[in-house]
C-alpha cells in the first residue's frame, strides 16, 4: 500500500493521516520513515465529526444543460471548495445521458468535482429506465474514476410518469443497496434518502419508516433528507428513526427558497405541503425575485440555528440548485464556511482515493493542477515522499484543450478584451503581462486579470514580489511562474504557509519566463557568473536545450520542516518534466491566444512570432538564506540585451552615413 500523510487542514479531499506502518510499493524512490496516509472513507469522517461534536456541511450540485454550463459550473466548484464541503454530491438526469463521457452527463461532473476540483464526491445513481447490467455499467465507471460514494435511489420516472416496474432492473432503492453491496463490496460507501413526512407513494408515514431501515439493513451506511420547511419536523423524523433502530447518521436536507416558481416546481415534484405561514410570507413578494431569495436565506439560517441548538445535528446538507451566492450566505450566517481555509499543500490536491498518497510534484504546474491531474491519471502509482530519478516518468499529451475543466473561466469575448482586440508589436503582448501583474487597466478600464498560463489573479505568494515581476515584464521577460525565497516561514503564514500548524516553511526564489531569443543569448553569458543558479533553456520544437542540471535528478525548491515528521518537499524543479510542461507553455500561446484573432491578421502573426521564436526559461537560486540574484540576473540579461540592440542601431546609422558620403 502506498504511503500517506495527513492532510487534516483540508477535510474536502477525504485525506488523513494513521501511524500505522505500511510497506511501499513504488516506482520512484521514496523516504522508509515517512508517516503513512491513509484515505478515510466519508462514513469514517462523519462518525468522526459526531464523535468530537464538530460541524459540517455538504452540498448538492445538478449537472448544467450545456458545455459552457460545465465550465462556469467547474469555476463554482473551485470556489466553493474554499468554505470546506465534508463532501458534494452530484443529481443524476435520467433525460440527459448521465452515464456518458459528455461535459453535461451526471458522471462526467462528479469525476470532475473529484478528480479537478478536489472535492470528495458522491453520485446518485437511480434505478429509473436502467437495467441491472447498465447500473452495474454506471457504478464501475463511477470506481474506475475514482468515485468512493453512492447515493442509491429509485428515482421518478421522467416527465412525472407513473412508475413502471422494470423486470430487467431494480423497482426499489433497497434492492439497488443489495446490488452495491454484493457486487462492489465495501469499496462505496452507500447513503439513502429519507422523508421526514414520508414518501408521497407510501401508504403511511410509519410504513415509510420501516422502508428506510430496510434500506439502511440492506448495506446502506447514512441517510440525507428530503427537504423540510420546520426544523421540528426534521427532529420527530430522527427521533422515530433511532425508535425503530436506525443507528446510522442522519443528515437533514434543508432547500433554501430562491424563487417563487421554483418553488412551486419543487413542491410538485416532491408533493410536499408548504405551510401556510410560509405562503403567507411569500405570496406578497412572489414577483420579487430578490425578496424572495432574502427570505429564503433568513427561513434556510433560522431553521438550522434551530436544529444546531438542539443537540442533536452537528450537519447539513444543502441543495444549492447550482447557485452559489445564497448558499454562502447561508453557511456563513450559520458559522459552518471556513473563513480562514489552510492548503494541506502547496498545491491543489484531489480527492482521487487513488492518489491520497501524492505530496511531491513538478512546480511548472502550480496554476494549471487540472492539467497536470489529467496529463497524469494514468500513472498506477504517485510520487510520495521524493519525487526521485524523474527517468521513469511519462506525461499523457495534452491534446484535450476543449475539455471544459480545462477551458478559461474568461469567455472568448472577455479574453479578448483583456489580451487586447489588436495587437501592432511585441510590446503591445509585453504590455498585457505588465498589466496583468500590475492590476493597471486599460484606458477603457478593462482590468487584465487573468493571462492563457493563470486563469486567475494574482496570489499572496506571488504579490510578495509583484514590484520585481512587474519591472521585467515590462522589458520583455514574460512570466509564467514564479516564487519568493521564503526561510523559516511559518505554517500558518497567509501567503506562504500550507501543512499543519506549527511548521516551517522554506522555498527557493524561482522564476519562469518567457524571453526572445537575443535575451537568451545574453544570458547564456551572464548564467556562468552564479554557479549557486540551476538554469534550463528550451525552446518550442525543442531543438535548444540548455541546462547545468542533471539529466534525471529533480531540484527541491519548495520543503517544509513539522513536528515529529521527515521534512516534506512538494514541489520540485524536474528536468524531464520540464520537457513535457514546455509543449503545454508553448501551446497556449496557440490556443487559446491566437485563435482570437482571424488567420493572417496581424494579431495573430504576432502570437505566432512569440510562440516560433521565444524561448522558455527557469531559474533557481539554491541560496536560500541569502536575498535572490535572479532579479540581478534577469535586470542584466536584459540591460545587455537593450544595449545590444542600441549599438546595433548606431552601427547601422553609421553604415547608412558611409554609403551616404561615398
Amino acid at each position: 500500500m502506498p504511503y500517506h500523510r495527513q492532510h487534516s487542514a483540508l477535510d474536502s479531499s477525504g485525506i488523513s493521516s494513521s501511524d500505522e506502518d505500511s510497506s511501499p510499493v513504488s516506482s520512484r524512490p521514496i523516504s522508509p520513515v515517512l508517516p503513512t496516509y491513509t484515505y478515510r472513507r466519508l462514513i469514517d469522517r462523519i462518525d468522526s465529526r459526531i464523535e468530537s461534536g464538530d460541524n459540517w456541511f455538504s452540498l448538492e450540485f445538478f449537472p448544467p444543460r450545456t458545455a459552457a454550463g460545465a465550465v462556469n459550473l467547474t469555476a463554482r466548484f473551485d470556489r466553493m471548495r474554499q468554505g470546506q464541503p465534508l463532501f458534494c454530491d452530484v443529481t443524476w438526469h435520467p433525460g440527459g445521458d448521465p452515464g456518458s463521457n459528455k461535459p453535461t452527463s451526471s458522471t462526467t461532473i462528479a469525476s470532475t468535482l473529484c478528480n479537478y476540483s478536489g472535492i470528495e464526491t458522491m453520485l446518485h445513481i437511480t434505478c429509473c429506465n436502467q437495467t441491472k447490467s447498465q447500473i452495474t455499467a454506471h457504478l464501475k465507471r463511477a470506481k474506475h474514476l475514482g468515485i468512493k460514494n453512492i447515493l442509491a435511489l429509485r428515482g421518478d420516472p421522467v416527465d412525472g410518469d407513473d412508475w413502471q416496474n422494470n423486470e430487467d432492473g431494480f423497482n426499489y432503492a433497497t434492492d439497488l443497496v443489495h446490488h452495491i453491496r454484493e457486487t462492489f463490496g465495501n469499496y462505496f460507501v452507500i447513503c439513502v434518502a429519507g422523508y421526514p413526512t414520508g414518501h408521497p407513494e407510501c401508504q403511511s408515514y410509519e410504513e415509510d419508516l420501516w422502508h428506510l431501515k430496510a434500506k439502511v439493513d440492506a448495506g446502506a451506511d447514512f441517510v440525507i433528507t428530503q427537504l423540510f420547511f420546520k426544523a421540528e419536523i426534521f427532529l420527530k423524523f430522527l427521533r422515530d428513526c433511532r425508535a425503530i433502530g436506525i443507528k446510522c447518521p442522519v443528515i437533514p436536507g434543508i432547500l433554501p427558497i430562491q424563487g417563487y416558481q421554483s418553488l412551486r416546481h419543487i413542491v410538485k415534484l416532491s408533493k410536499l405541503e408548504v405551510p401556510q405561514e410560509i405562503i403567507d410570507a411569500i405570496h406578497p413578494i412572489k414577483d420579487n425575485d430578490e425578496a424572495i431569495r432574502n427570505f429564503g436565506i433568513d427561513q434556510a439560517v433560522k431553521m438550522g440555528h434551530h436544529l444546531l441548538k438542539s443537540g442533536e445535528v452537528l450537519g447539513f446538507h444543502l441543495y444549492t440548485l447550482n447557485r452559489e451566492v445564497a448558499s454562502i450566505q447561508i453557511l456563513k450566517r450559520l458559522g459552518l464556511w471556513c473563513e480562514e481555509p489552510r492548503r494541506s499543500l502547496p498545491w491543489q490536491t484531489t480527492a482521487n482515493h487513488a492518489r491520497c498518497c501524492e505530496d511531491v510534484r513538478p512546480i511548472f504546474w502550480r496554476a494549471r493542477p487540472k492539467s497536470y491531474v489529467l496529463r497524469t491519471s494514468d500513472w498506477d502509482e504517485f510520487p510520495n515522499g521524493r519525487w526521485g530519478d524523474s527517468s521513469s516518468a511519462s506525461f499523457g499529451e495534452l491534446k484535450d484543450y476543449y475539455l471544459f475543466y480545462l477551458k478559461s473561466k474568461a469567455p472568448r469575448d472577455e479574453q479578448l478584451q483583456m489580451w487586447k482586440p489588436a495587437l501592432t508589436c511585441e510590446q503591445d503582448v509585453w504590455d498585457v503581462f505588465h498589466r496583468y501583474i500590475t492590476s493597471e487597466p486599460y484606458e477603457n478600464g478593462v482590468k487584465v486579470t487573468k493571462i492563457p498560463w493563470e486563469d486567475g489573479e494574482l496570489t499572496l505568494e506571488t504579490s510578495l514580489i509583484k514590484d520585481q515581476l512587474a519591472a521585467i515584464n515590462k522589458r520583455g521577460a514574460l512570466t509564467i511562474n514564479s516564487q519568493p525565497r521564503i526561510n523559516c516561514a511559518p505554517s500558518t503564514d497567509p501567503a506562504v504557509g500550507w501543512g499543519n500548524p506549527g511548521g516551517y516553511i522554506f522555498q527557493k526564489a524561482y522564476l519562469e519566463f518567457f524571453v526572445s531569443k537575443s535575451k537568451v543569448q545574453c544570458l547564456k553569458r551572464i548564467l556562468p557568473e552564479y554557479p549557486q543558479v540551476n538554469y534550463h533553456i528550451l525552446n518550442a520544437n525543442g531543438e535548444a536545450d540548455y541546462t547545468n542540471c542533471d539529466e534525471l535528478q529533480p531540484i527541491a525548491v519548495t520543503w517544509g520542516v513539522f513536528p515529529g515528521k521527515e521534512i516534506i518537499q512538494p514541489t520540485v524543479v524536474d528536468p524531464v518534466a520540464f520537457k513535457a510542461w514546455k509543449d503545454e507553455a508553448f501551446g497556449l500561446w496557440l490556443k487559446p491566444w491566437a485563435e482570437l484573432y482571424d488567420v493572417g491578421s496581424r494579431s495573430r502573426d504576432i502570437i505566432q512570432h512569440f510562440h516560433d521564436n521565444y524561448y522558455l526559461v527557469n531559474l533557481v537560486d539554491n541560496d536560500f538564506p541569502e536575498e535572490t540574484i535572479l532579479w540581478e540576473i534577469v535586470d542584466r540579461m536584459l540591460t545587455m540585451a537593450s544595449q545590444r540592440e542600441d549599438d546595433e542601431e548606431e552601427n547601422s546609422v553609421k553604415r547608412s552615413r558611409v554609403k551616404l558620403d561615398g
